[in-house]
């Protein structure tokens, strides 16, 4: 034990300034590892700092990387960028101010990197009784889903505000949600464009229909959805949610003067991906299991799998070599999770290593539940607990400290992980900031969708097979006409008899 509270004290990363530790003892490296990686960090570092100076840093794209410029915009490569977020952050701030006398809900519609960080800074730093103004999400192209978040709503559209959140403007689920949303207003006899405002880029085809709402906030091509949460993609519904955008923008500035230091044992955005590196063996290995022991940041670790996963899931290195790299990651949160999954973490298969989030201050009534113990007391002593049985089985686990969770320290952790996540990808020699894997899902879906139209045009009159429709569009692959018609005849735009069979079930024109 001696040992282990000597690695401990040796091997402690400590930001007083943001008021962040980051505990890497359980984590199973050495000095050794520490100068093999140098020269990989030494490169690690100069890419970021070519990065945040304006270099191109997305080679696919031929575009700037400029998400640390929106927390400090003196940073910027131009002083037109600059002018630009500060007047950004300056609109957002007026309009919130206004948008709270004129409506009481907000209802955010977006996809990914437009709703996982918002609904993540929702929920960590907002309180029912204290918001001042409610926020909903629309997140997805389920129809069901829509109606269900619009019943929620029930009478209250009028109080409402429509953030509608797509850079392009034609990306399907914000989209087709905007549509469903429109026509909810339209049959309350409720004007939409007096209730909406659009996050879009300039020229878009949102930022065209969007020409007559109340207003527009720029997105950036310079900046990715899965970074964007200190753009107006998440300050504008935190603003009007009534929290302290500047603490969030002051944290992510101060995190990122602390992570821009050369020296890994002092700055934790280097160590954390250090310690991914060894932990997956720089190629993914093993999975990032992140357990925060606060119920604010429950949905921290779903905001992190799009910017780990989108970021670091890539098939081709930077020179164009097949690397299949990535990490993958999941979570929930302490204490919730002891009756989870902990007990495979402890025993189980060992293809993982563990991210536990520390929270000092426990916040709430914190009476005693027993003499001289509190919630609080039990909720620190299973993440403890957690921590000691897992090193006992020797499985590895970082954690990090914060006093408390405040827009200042939400600010400091979302910086803490975008740094991490660029420091990793230069030490893999990937690209971090594209995503042709989603490109590539897109361009699918479409093809799916044009297909669907064939199938419905070659419906008839005459019950036919899931092959012989197929075969009547030129050799079309018969699984996906099959899972198509069935599709189709479940939402009564099709009829179909026959049992359960695929081959022999039949399809028709409904009538």
């Amino acid at each position: 034990m001696s040992q282990l509270w000597t690695r401990y004290k040796d091997t402690l990363c400590v930001a007083p300034s943001i008021d962040l530790t980051l505990d890497v003892s359980r984590m199973a490296f050495d000095d050794a590892f520490l100068a093999r990686m140098a020269p990989a960090m030494d490169k690690a570092f100069a890419a970021m700092e070519a990065l945040e100076k304006g270099a191109i840093a997305n080679p696919d794209e031929k575009r700037m990387v400029g998400h640390y410029w929106l927390r400090d915009s003196k940073r910027a490569p131009t002083p037109e960028i600059a002018r630009a977020i500060d007047d950004a952050v300056a609109s957002v701030k007026s309009f919130a101010s206004d948008g709270q006398r004129r409506f009481k809900n907000i209802l955010s519609v977006g996809i990914g990197g437009s709703s996982l960080g918002p609904m993540f800074v929702a929920d960590a730093l907002g309180d029912p009784g204290k918001n001042r103004m409610t926020p909903y999400f629309i997140d997805n192209t389920d129809p069901d889903g829509i109606d269900r978040v619009l019943r929620g709503l029930g009478g209250k559209l009028g109080e409402t505000l429509v953030i509608v959140t797509s850079k392009s403007g034609t990306t399907p689920e914000p989209r087709n949600a905007m549509l469903a949303v429109a026509a909810a207003y339209k049959a309350q006899g409720l004007d939409f464009a007096k209730h909406a405002v659009a996050v879009t880029g300039a020229g878009s085809s949102l930022d065209k229909e969007a020409a007559g709402w109340l207003a527009r906030f720029p997105m950036w091509d310079w900046v990715g959805g899965r970074t964007s949460e200190f753009s107006a993609v998440g300050l504008l519904p935190a603003a009007l949610q009534g929290i302290d955008i500047d603490q969030m923008l002051a944290g992510a500035r101060d995190c990122d003067s602390v992570t821009r230091v050369r020296d890994v044992k002092k700055n934790p955005a280097a160590l954390l991906a250090l310690m991914w590196h060894r932990a997956a063996g720089g190629k993914g290995e093993k999975d990032m299991v992140v357990l925060p022991y606060k119920d604010r940041l429950l949905l921290f670790s779903r905001y992190l799998q799009q910017l780990v996963m989108e970021s670091l899931g890539k098939r081709l290195d930077l020179d164009g070599k097949r690397v299949d790299q990535g990490i993958a990651v999941y979570g929930n949160k302490g204490s919730t999770d002891q009756h989870a999954y902990v007990q495979q973490l402890r025993d189980g298969v060992s293809n993982f290593f563990v991210t536990f989030i520390r929270v000092l201050e426990d916040g709430g009534a914190g009476g005693e539940v027993e003499p001289g113990v509190t919630a609080g007391d039990y909720l620190h002593g299973f993440l403890l607990g957690t921590r000691a049985a897992l090193a006992e089985n020797d499985r590895p686990s970082l954690t990090i400290t914060i006093r408390r969770v405040d827009a200042r320290s939400v600010g400091v952790l979302i910086a803490l992980y975008e740094r991490a996540v660029g420091f990793y990808a230069s030490l893999v020699g990937i690209n971090a900031y594209h995503q042709p894997g989603v490109e590539a899902g897109k361009k699918a879906a479409a093809a799916v969708l044009a297909l669907q139209g064939k199938v419905m045009a070659a419906l008839g009159p005459s019950p036919k097979t899931a092959d012989q429709i197929a075969s009547a569009l030129a050799g079309a692959d018969p699984e996906a006409v099959y899972l198509l018609l069935e599709h189709l005849a479940a939402n009564g735009r099709a009829s179909s008899s026959g049992g359960p069979d695929p081959g022999s079930r039949t399809f028709s024109r409904r009538a």
